[in-house]
């Protein structure tokens, strides 16, 4: 069974979008979804720099739109019936939303711009950041967080804590880590998934149950528990939910392995999962479609997946 996986904030870079918008058809497209919400996704996706694309107002909408993207090619031509399921970490929920069929691709998009707005709001009352932890005693890494009042945002398994909070905190913790552990400070620009985002879910919340809704075609798991949800409007209202609270890959990995998971595929922006895949599901095949040219390796992967599947019928 093959998976699909749509990743989150902070996968993005400078120009990331540029080889997908070669096709006139995908330009079309992102330039309607760009005139829907009043943002330039052709522009902030090919010629923006990092420190604009890191605003999370333009990196949500921006991430959410290459994943549409991507798993519209990787899925077109009747390639949907191979999915096994799909997931998305923190902001990539609404990736695999749409791709389930919870939501239609300009809702997503439309949402997911209420979200990146509301949160970047929330961020600018006092400054926060976030961080990766990897490694590490987790007793002392545990004792480190609450000494500085920071909290885990991101268990994403394999090794890794996301953590967040107060920025000097933050940047005290990278420049004082726990014993053998790696503090990697994020391009985010606020703490992601904890109480300081609260006034973001409210103003999300009214929009989420304003949006039209269908239950998931396709298998799809939650981060808030790693749980597989079959019923759209909860997964819907546990997406707002989880803009102030922690999102557990680490959880939706135990759900992949225990589901016989047998491949992995990561949308663009790509590279983050799959690496946590790496560790965390050790052995596991796996693809992170970062340009078109990845979408061969991709589409040979559900492919294959097939193959054995009717072979062992």
């Amino acid at each position: 069974m093959i998976v699909v996986v749509a990743p989150g904030q902070g996968s993005q870079t400078p120009g990331f979008l540029a080889p997908w918008l070669e096709d006139p058809a995908v330009r079309d497209r992102v330039g309607a979804w760009s005139d829907a919400l009043g943002v330039d996704l052709v522009a902030h996706g090919t010629v923006s720099d990092a420190e604009t694309i890191k605003d999370t107002a333009l990196a949500q909408p921006l991430i959410v739109a290459a994943g549409l993207i991507t798993a519209g090619a990787l899925l077109a031509d009747g390639r949907r019936d191979l999915v096994g399921g799909v997931a998305g970490h923190s902001v990539g929920e609404f990736t695999a939303a749409a791709v389930a069929g919870v939501l239609e691709p300009t809702d997503a998009l439309t949402l997911v711009a209420e979200r990146g707005r509301a949160m970047a709001d929330a961020a600018a009352i006092e400054p926060t950041s976030m961080a990766a932890v990897l490694g590490g005693d987790a007793d002392e890494v545990a004792a480190a967080l609450d000494a500085r009042g920071l909290v885990p945002a991101n268990h994403n398994g394999g090794g890794q804590t996301v953590v967040a909070g107060a920025a000097d905190a933050i940047a005290d913790l990278a420049a004082n880590p726990p014993a053998k552990a790696r503090v990697v400070p994020l391009a985010v620009a606020g703490a992601f998934h904890t109480r300081y985002m609260g006034p973001a879910v409210e103003r999300v919340a009214p929009v989420a149950a304003a949006a039209a809704v269908q239950d998931p075609t396709l298998p799809i798991w939650t981060n808030a528990d790693g749980s597989r949800v079959d019923d759209g409007r909860r997964f819907v209202d546990l997406m707002v939910q989880q803009i102030a609270n922690p999102v557990h890959w680490d959880a939706v990995m135990e759900s992949f392995s225990a589901a016989g998971v047998t491949g992995i595929i990561e949308l663009a922006p790509a590279g983050a999962l799959v690496g946590l895949a790496k560790r965390g599901l050790r052995g596991t095949p796996t693809v992170a479609i970062k340009t078109p040219d990845d979408l061969p390796a991709a589409i040979e992967l559900l492919q294959a997946a097939k193959t054995e599947a009717e072979a062992t019928a």
